[in-house]
């Protein structure tokens, strides 16, 4: 399936359940879902203390921050795949110009 059929799908099951929302919504429960995400890290590693492993909870949780992503991408019009390909390209030139892909320099 790509990326703009599961977006596809999140848009029919939305649109389905009565679950529609405007774009700052979306945002907020991306962010909401990215935290639990964050909590079921904290939980399977034992806040740190232990090596984590990924289990149930933390595929779940995964899922919910990719129907998060999905939902947001729709509500805002924007094709995630186009979006993707553009981030590739942008961290593929960082990577060559700097060595690293990251954006804080």
């Amino acid at each position: 399936m790509s990326t703009a059929d599961l977006q596809q799908l999140v848009a029919e099951f939305v649109a389905a359940n009565g679950l529609s929302a405007e774009v700052e919504a979306r945002l907020l429960d991306l962010h909401a879902e990215v935290g639990e995400l964050a909590k079921e890290w904290l939980k399977a590693s034992e806040y740190g203390k232990g090596e984590f492993a990924a289990g149930d909870a933390w595929t779940q949780e995964i899922g919910d921050v990719f129907f998060s992503l999905l939902a947001l991408a729709e509500s805002s019009g924007v094709d995630l795949e186009a979006a993707l390909r553009v981030a590739l390209k942008k961290y593929g030139q960082r990577i060559a110009q700097r060595g690293d892909a990251g954006s804080g320099r």
